[in-house]
Protein backbone atom coordinates (compact mmCIF):
# COMPACT_ATOMS: atom_id res chain seq x y z
CA UNK A 1 0.00 0.00 0.00
CA UNK A 2 2.84 2.36 0.92
CA UNK A 3 4.55 1.66 -2.41
CA UNK A 4 1.37 2.52 -4.31
CA UNK A 5 0.96 5.78 -2.33
CA UNK A 6 4.61 6.77 -2.97
CA UNK A 7 4.24 6.12 -6.68
CA UNK A 8 1.07 8.22 -6.78
CA UNK A 9 2.73 11.14 -4.97
CA UNK A 10 5.78 10.96 -7.25
CA UNK A 11 3.62 11.08 -10.38
CA UNK A 12 1.57 13.96 -8.93
CA UNK A 13 4.56 16.19 -8.18
CA UNK A 14 6.23 15.25 -11.43
CA UNK A 15 3.09 16.21 -13.32
CA UNK A 16 2.92 19.53 -11.45
CA UNK A 17 6.55 20.24 -12.23
CA UNK A 18 6.15 19.45 -15.91
CA UNK A 19 3.06 21.59 -16.19
CA UNK A 20 5.13 24.69 -15.45
CA UNK A 21 7.13 24.26 -18.69
CA UNK A 22 6.21 23.32 -22.24
CA UNK A 23 6.75 19.59 -22.61
CA UNK A 24 9.38 20.02 -25.32
CA UNK A 25 11.64 22.37 -23.24
CA UNK A 26 14.00 21.25 -20.49
CA UNK A 27 15.69 23.46 -17.88
CA UNK A 28 18.92 23.52 -19.87
CA UNK A 29 17.07 24.69 -22.94
CA UNK A 30 15.49 27.49 -20.88
CA UNK A 31 18.95 28.75 -19.84
CA UNK A 32 20.12 28.77 -23.44
CA UNK A 33 16.97 30.58 -24.47
CA UNK A 34 17.62 33.34 -21.88
CA UNK A 35 21.19 33.83 -23.12
CA UNK A 36 19.98 34.03 -26.70
CA UNK A 37 17.38 36.60 -25.70
CA UNK A 38 20.10 38.72 -24.04
CA UNK A 39 22.24 38.49 -27.17
CA UNK A 40 19.28 39.43 -29.35
CA UNK A 41 18.52 42.38 -27.08
CA UNK A 42 22.14 43.50 -27.23
CA UNK A 43 22.15 43.31 -31.02
CA UNK A 44 18.88 45.23 -31.06
CA UNK A 45 20.45 47.95 -28.88
CA UNK A 46 23.42 48.07 -31.23
CA UNK A 47 21.15 48.63 -34.23
CA UNK A 48 19.05 51.24 -32.42
CA UNK A 49 22.12 53.24 -31.45
CA UNK A 50 23.87 52.93 -34.82
CA UNK A 51 21.87 55.81 -36.29
CA UNK A 52 24.61 57.65 -38.17
CA UNK A 53 24.49 57.43 -41.97
CA UNK A 54 27.24 55.80 -43.98
CA UNK A 55 30.06 58.29 -44.49
CA UNK A 56 32.48 57.47 -47.29
CA UNK A 57 36.18 58.23 -46.98
CA UNK A 58 38.65 59.21 -49.66
CA UNK A 59 42.43 59.05 -49.29
CA UNK A 60 44.47 61.54 -51.25
CA UNK A 61 48.00 62.88 -51.31
CA UNK A 62 48.84 66.58 -50.99
CA UNK A 63 50.78 66.97 -54.23
CA UNK A 64 51.76 70.63 -54.26
CA UNK A 65 51.56 73.96 -52.46
CA UNK A 66 48.29 74.97 -54.15
CA UNK A 67 46.56 71.80 -52.96
CA UNK A 68 48.10 72.25 -49.53
CA UNK A 69 46.55 75.75 -49.24
CA UNK A 70 43.21 74.44 -50.51
CA UNK A 71 43.09 71.74 -47.83
CA UNK A 72 44.18 74.15 -45.10
CA UNK A 73 41.43 76.59 -46.11
CA UNK A 74 38.70 73.98 -46.46
CA UNK A 75 39.28 72.51 -42.99
CA UNK A 76 40.56 75.59 -41.17
CA UNK A 77 39.35 76.16 -37.63
CA UNK A 78 36.69 78.86 -37.26
CA UNK A 79 33.33 79.28 -35.55
CA UNK A 80 31.52 78.63 -38.82
CA UNK A 81 33.76 75.69 -39.78
CA UNK A 82 34.15 74.07 -36.37
CA UNK A 83 32.84 70.60 -37.21
CA UNK A 84 34.56 70.28 -40.57
CA UNK A 85 37.83 71.05 -38.80
CA UNK A 86 37.13 68.59 -35.97
CA UNK A 87 36.08 65.80 -38.32
CA UNK A 88 39.22 66.28 -40.44
CA UNK A 89 41.72 66.32 -37.59
CA UNK A 90 39.96 63.42 -35.85
CA UNK A 91 40.04 61.25 -38.99
CA UNK A 92 43.71 62.07 -39.56
CA UNK A 93 44.70 61.95 -35.87
CA UNK A 94 46.74 65.13 -36.33
CA UNK A 95 46.60 68.89 -35.90
CA UNK A 96 46.39 71.08 -39.01
CA UNK A 97 49.80 72.62 -38.25
CA UNK A 98 51.46 69.25 -38.88
CA UNK A 99 50.13 69.00 -42.44
CA UNK A 100 52.75 69.24 -45.18
CA UNK A 101 53.16 68.69 -48.91
CA UNK A 102 53.53 64.99 -49.65
CA UNK A 103 51.24 63.87 -46.81
CA UNK A 104 48.44 61.39 -47.40
CA UNK A 105 45.17 62.45 -45.80
CA UNK A 106 41.65 61.09 -45.23
CA UNK A 107 38.67 63.26 -46.19
CA UNK A 108 34.98 62.42 -45.52
CA UNK A 109 32.14 63.02 -47.96
CA UNK A 110 29.85 64.16 -45.12
CA UNK A 111 30.41 66.41 -42.12
CA UNK A 112 28.42 65.55 -39.00
CA UNK A 113 28.71 67.57 -35.75
CA UNK A 114 29.25 64.46 -33.63
CA UNK A 115 32.56 62.61 -33.76
CA UNK A 116 30.87 59.33 -32.84
CA UNK A 117 29.77 59.24 -36.48
CA UNK A 118 33.43 58.58 -37.41
CA UNK A 119 34.12 56.07 -34.63
CA UNK A 120 35.96 52.80 -35.25
CA UNK A 121 34.44 51.64 -31.97
CA UNK A 122 30.86 50.27 -31.98
CA UNK A 123 28.02 52.41 -30.60
CA UNK A 124 27.21 49.76 -27.99
CA UNK A 125 29.44 47.47 -25.90
CA UNK A 126 27.19 44.63 -24.72
CA UNK A 127 29.47 43.28 -22.00
CA UNK A 128 29.98 46.74 -20.50
CA UNK A 129 26.30 47.54 -19.95
CA UNK A 130 26.70 47.32 -16.14
CA UNK A 131 29.83 49.53 -16.03
CA UNK A 132 28.97 53.20 -15.33
CA UNK A 133 32.01 54.58 -17.16
CA UNK A 134 34.70 52.93 -19.28
CA UNK A 135 37.49 54.12 -21.60
CA UNK A 136 38.69 51.86 -24.42
CA UNK A 137 41.92 52.85 -26.19
CA UNK A 138 43.30 51.47 -29.46
CA UNK A 139 47.03 51.82 -30.05
CA UNK A 140 46.50 50.38 -33.52
CA UNK A 141 43.90 52.96 -34.56
CA UNK A 142 45.25 55.82 -32.40
CA UNK A 143 41.94 56.68 -30.78
CA UNK A 144 39.76 56.07 -27.76
CA UNK A 145 36.08 55.58 -26.95
CA UNK A 146 34.22 56.48 -23.76
CA UNK A 147 31.22 54.35 -22.76
CA UNK A 148 28.47 54.82 -20.17
CA UNK A 149 26.70 51.57 -19.29
CA UNK A 150 27.78 50.19 -22.66
CA UNK A 151 26.65 53.20 -24.70
CA UNK A 152 29.28 55.11 -26.70
CA UNK A 153 29.28 58.74 -25.51
CA UNK A 154 32.57 60.03 -26.97
CA UNK A 155 35.01 59.13 -29.73
CA UNK A 156 38.36 60.91 -29.93
CA UNK A 157 41.71 60.78 -31.70
CA UNK A 158 44.84 59.98 -29.70
CA UNK A 159 48.59 59.75 -30.18
CA UNK A 160 50.05 57.07 -27.90
CA UNK A 161 53.59 55.88 -27.08
CA UNK A 162 56.40 55.54 -29.61
CA UNK A 163 58.13 52.22 -30.25
CA UNK A 164 60.78 52.53 -27.53
CA UNK A 165 58.37 53.98 -24.95
CA UNK A 166 55.08 52.31 -25.88
CA UNK A 167 51.72 52.54 -24.18
CA UNK A 168 51.32 48.95 -23.06
CA UNK A 169 48.04 47.05 -23.53
CA UNK A 170 46.04 45.91 -20.53
CA UNK A 171 43.77 47.30 -17.84
CA UNK A 172 44.42 50.54 -15.96
CA UNK A 173 42.19 53.07 -14.17
CA UNK A 174 42.07 56.85 -13.78
CA UNK A 175 43.88 58.00 -10.62
CA UNK A 176 44.18 61.79 -10.27
CA UNK A 177 43.74 64.84 -12.45
CA UNK A 178 45.42 68.24 -12.79
CA UNK A 179 44.13 71.23 -14.77
CA UNK A 180 47.65 72.25 -15.88
CA UNK A 181 50.42 69.81 -15.10
CA UNK A 182 54.17 70.29 -15.35
CA UNK A 183 55.75 66.93 -16.02
CA UNK A 184 57.53 65.52 -12.97
CA UNK A 185 60.27 64.33 -15.34
CA UNK A 186 60.62 67.52 -17.35
CA UNK A 187 59.05 70.75 -16.10
CA UNK A 188 59.30 72.25 -19.60
CA UNK A 189 56.53 69.87 -20.68
CA UNK A 190 53.26 71.69 -19.92
CA UNK A 191 50.36 69.23 -19.98
CA UNK A 192 46.85 70.76 -19.83
CA UNK A 193 43.93 68.68 -18.58
CA UNK A 194 45.95 65.75 -17.28
CA UNK A 195 44.30 62.52 -16.13
CA UNK A 196 46.87 60.13 -14.67
CA UNK A 197 46.03 56.45 -15.17
CA UNK A 198 49.07 54.77 -13.61
CA UNK A 199 50.33 56.11 -10.30
CA UNK A 200 53.91 54.80 -10.62
CA UNK A 201 54.68 54.83 -14.35
CA UNK A 202 53.15 58.30 -14.73
CA UNK A 203 50.98 57.37 -17.74
CA UNK A 204 48.34 60.00 -18.39
CA UNK A 205 45.81 61.39 -20.82
CA UNK A 206 46.57 65.04 -21.59
CA UNK A 207 46.59 67.66 -24.31
CA UNK A 208 49.84 67.91 -26.27
CA UNK A 209 51.21 67.99 -29.83
CA UNK A 210 49.29 65.66 -32.19
CA UNK A 211 51.41 64.85 -35.28
CA UNK A 212 49.24 61.88 -36.29
CA UNK A 213 51.34 58.95 -35.07
CA UNK A 214 52.34 57.09 -31.91
CA UNK A 215 55.06 59.46 -30.67
CA UNK A 216 54.65 60.00 -26.92
CA UNK A 217 56.68 58.87 -23.90
CA UNK A 218 53.87 56.30 -23.19
CA UNK A 219 51.17 58.88 -22.39
CA UNK A 220 47.98 59.35 -24.42
CA UNK A 221 47.89 62.72 -26.17
CA UNK A 222 44.61 64.35 -27.17
CA UNK A 223 43.22 67.42 -28.87
CA UNK A 224 42.35 70.20 -26.44
CA UNK A 225 38.55 69.87 -26.74
CA UNK A 226 38.71 66.12 -26.04
CA UNK A 227 41.11 66.59 -23.13
CA UNK A 228 38.76 69.17 -21.57
CA UNK A 229 35.79 66.83 -21.97
CA UNK A 230 37.59 63.83 -20.46
CA UNK A 231 38.89 65.97 -17.58
CA UNK A 232 35.29 66.71 -16.53
CA UNK A 233 33.84 63.29 -17.34
CA UNK A 234 36.29 60.87 -15.71
CA UNK A 235 36.22 59.64 -12.12
CA UNK A 236 39.43 59.30 -10.10
CA UNK A 237 40.70 56.82 -7.53
CA UNK A 238 38.68 55.87 -4.46
CA UNK A 239 40.22 55.77 -0.98
CA UNK A 240 39.58 53.50 2.01
CA UNK A 241 38.82 54.56 5.59
CA UNK A 242 42.54 55.19 6.17
CA UNK A 243 42.74 57.47 3.10
CA UNK A 244 44.78 54.89 1.20
CA UNK A 245 44.17 54.67 -2.53
CA UNK A 246 42.26 51.61 -3.73
CA UNK A 247 44.12 50.20 -6.71
CA UNK A 248 42.22 50.28 -10.05
CA UNK A 249 39.16 51.89 -8.45
CA UNK A 250 38.81 54.91 -10.78
CA UNK A 251 37.18 54.90 -14.21
CA UNK A 252 38.49 51.73 -15.93
CA UNK A 253 40.88 52.25 -18.86
CA UNK A 254 41.53 49.34 -21.22
CA UNK A 255 44.32 49.71 -23.78
CA UNK A 256 44.14 47.34 -26.72
CA UNK A 257 46.50 46.10 -29.42
CA UNK A 258 49.71 47.79 -30.60
CA UNK A 259 50.55 50.39 -33.23
CA UNK A 260 52.32 49.12 -36.35
CA UNK A 261 55.45 51.27 -36.28
CA UNK A 262 56.61 49.94 -39.66
CA UNK A 263 53.70 51.51 -41.52
CA UNK A 264 54.16 54.85 -43.20
CA UNK A 265 50.57 55.74 -42.26
CA UNK A 266 47.97 54.33 -39.89
CA UNK A 267 45.43 51.58 -40.68
CA UNK A 268 42.56 54.09 -40.49
CA UNK A 269 43.67 55.14 -43.99
CA UNK A 270 42.55 51.69 -45.19
CA UNK A 271 38.91 52.24 -44.22
CA UNK A 272 36.51 53.18 -47.01
CA UNK A 273 33.68 54.30 -44.73
CA UNK A 274 32.60 54.74 -41.11
CA UNK A 275 30.90 51.34 -40.88
CA UNK A 276 33.97 49.36 -41.91
CA UNK A 277 36.68 47.83 -39.76
CA UNK A 278 35.13 48.47 -36.37
CA UNK A 279 37.07 47.30 -33.33
CA UNK A 280 35.60 44.08 -31.95
CA UNK A 281 34.53 44.30 -28.31
CA UNK A 282 33.53 41.20 -26.37
CA UNK A 283 33.96 39.82 -22.89
CA UNK A 284 33.90 41.58 -19.54
CA UNK A 285 36.48 44.42 -19.67
CA UNK A 286 36.91 44.21 -15.89
CA UNK A 287 38.39 40.73 -16.34
CA UNK A 288 41.13 41.94 -18.67
CA UNK A 289 44.61 41.47 -17.21
CA UNK A 290 46.27 44.44 -15.56
CA UNK A 291 48.94 45.97 -17.82
CA UNK A 292 52.57 44.87 -17.52
CA UNK A 293 55.03 47.79 -17.39
CA UNK A 294 58.83 47.19 -17.43
CA UNK A 295 60.77 48.42 -14.40
CA UNK A 296 63.05 50.58 -16.58
CA UNK A 297 60.05 52.71 -17.47
CA UNK A 298 59.34 53.48 -13.82
CA UNK A 299 61.19 56.60 -12.53
CA UNK A 300 64.44 55.58 -10.85
CA UNK A 301 63.54 57.38 -7.62
CA UNK A 302 60.63 55.02 -6.89
CA UNK A 303 61.81 51.75 -8.43
CA UNK A 304 62.95 50.46 -5.04
CA UNK A 305 59.65 50.78 -3.19
CA UNK A 306 56.81 50.31 -5.70
CA UNK A 307 54.24 47.69 -4.58
CA UNK A 308 54.36 44.32 -6.34
CA UNK A 309 57.84 45.15 -7.65
CA UNK A 310 58.39 41.63 -9.00
CA UNK A 311 55.66 42.19 -11.59
CA UNK A 312 57.58 45.17 -13.00
CA UNK A 313 60.85 43.20 -12.99
CA UNK A 314 59.41 40.38 -15.12
CA UNK A 315 57.28 42.67 -17.30
CA UNK A 316 59.75 43.19 -20.15
CA UNK A 317 60.45 39.46 -20.57
CA UNK A 318 56.70 38.77 -20.43
CA UNK A 319 55.91 41.40 -23.06
CA UNK A 320 58.70 40.17 -25.34
CA UNK A 321 57.51 36.57 -25.00
CA UNK A 322 54.04 37.71 -26.06
CA UNK A 323 55.42 39.60 -29.05
CA UNK A 324 54.30 42.99 -27.75
CA UNK A 325 57.89 44.25 -27.60
CA UNK A 326 59.88 43.06 -30.66
CA UNK A 327 63.23 41.43 -29.95
CA UNK A 328 65.13 44.05 -31.99
CA UNK A 329 63.66 47.01 -30.04
CA UNK A 330 65.55 48.46 -27.07
CA UNK A 331 63.33 50.29 -24.61
CA UNK A 332 64.30 53.76 -23.38
CA UNK A 333 64.69 54.07 -19.63
CA UNK A 334 62.68 56.67 -17.77
CA UNK A 335 64.84 59.82 -17.56
CA UNK A 336 64.36 62.57 -14.99
CA UNK A 337 65.37 65.63 -17.01
CA UNK A 338 64.59 67.93 -14.08
CA UNK A 339 67.15 66.06 -11.98
CA UNK A 340 69.72 66.25 -14.78
CA UNK A 341 69.29 70.01 -15.01
CA UNK A 342 69.65 70.41 -11.24
CA UNK A 343 72.83 68.35 -11.27
CA UNK A 344 74.21 70.37 -14.19
CA UNK A 345 73.50 73.65 -12.39
CA UNK A 346 75.07 72.38 -9.18
CA UNK A 347 78.18 71.32 -11.10
CA UNK A 348 78.43 74.72 -12.83
CA UNK A 349 78.03 76.49 -9.49
CA UNK A 350 80.79 74.39 -7.94
CA UNK A 351 83.13 75.02 -10.90
CA UNK A 352 82.44 78.77 -10.76
CA UNK A 353 83.32 78.90 -7.06
CA UNK A 354 86.53 76.95 -7.63
CA UNK A 355 87.54 79.19 -10.54
CA UNK A 356 86.94 82.30 -8.41
CA UNK A 357 88.99 80.80 -5.58
CA UNK A 358 91.94 80.09 -7.88
CA UNK A 359 91.72 83.56 -9.42
CA UNK A 360 91.88 85.05 -5.93
CA UNK A 361 94.97 82.99 -5.04
CA UNK A 362 96.71 83.95 -8.29
CA UNK A 363 95.88 87.62 -7.84
CA UNK A 364 93.73 87.75 -10.95
CA UNK A 365 91.04 90.39 -10.86
CA UNK A 366 87.70 88.81 -11.59
CA UNK A 367 84.04 89.02 -10.78
CA UNK A 368 82.90 88.08 -7.29
CA UNK A 369 81.92 84.49 -6.57
CA UNK A 370 78.27 85.52 -6.56
CA UNK A 371 78.58 87.21 -9.96
CA UNK A 372 80.26 84.15 -11.45
CA UNK A 373 77.60 81.83 -10.08
CA UNK A 374 74.80 84.04 -11.35
CA UNK A 375 76.41 84.36 -14.78
CA UNK A 376 76.90 80.61 -15.14
CA UNK A 377 73.34 79.87 -14.11
CA UNK A 378 72.01 82.41 -16.60
CA UNK A 379 74.15 80.91 -19.36
CA UNK A 380 72.73 77.45 -18.59
CA UNK A 381 69.21 78.78 -18.75
CA UNK A 382 69.91 80.57 -22.04
CA UNK A 383 69.16 84.02 -20.63
CA UNK A 384 72.38 85.70 -21.74
CA UNK A 385 75.50 85.08 -23.85
CA UNK A 386 78.62 83.99 -21.94
CA UNK A 387 80.90 86.73 -20.61
CA UNK A 388 84.64 86.73 -21.26
CA UNK A 389 86.67 87.06 -18.07
CA UNK A 390 90.01 88.88 -17.83
CA UNK A 391 91.71 85.52 -17.59
CA UNK A 392 90.13 84.45 -20.90
CA UNK A 393 91.20 87.75 -22.54
CA UNK A 394 94.79 87.40 -21.34
CA UNK A 395 95.01 83.84 -22.66
CA UNK A 396 93.71 84.88 -26.09
CA UNK A 397 96.21 87.70 -26.30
Amino acid sequence: MKKVLFAFLFLFFAACSESELPKDIEEEDLTNSTEEEEIDQCEKSFLELDTFPTINYKTLKIEDYAQYLEIKKKYAYSDSNLWANKAFITLNRKEMRFLKIGDSIVVPDTIIPDMRAYSVYPPYYCDAKHIPKLIMVSNKYQCYAAYENGVLVRFAAANTGKERTPTYPGRYALVWRDRVRKSSLDSTWILPYTWNFHRYAGNAFHQFDMPGRAVSHSCIRQFLSDAKWLYSWGKGVEVDTNRNQIWLSGTPVVIQDMFDYDRSYGPWFDLSNNKEGRVKLSGNPMEIEEAYIPIKQIPEEIQGWIPNRKRYLVAEDTLRARGIIPEDVTLIESVNFNKRRREKKAKAEKEAKERARLDSINGVKSSTDLDLIRNNLEELEGKKPPIISQTDTTEKK
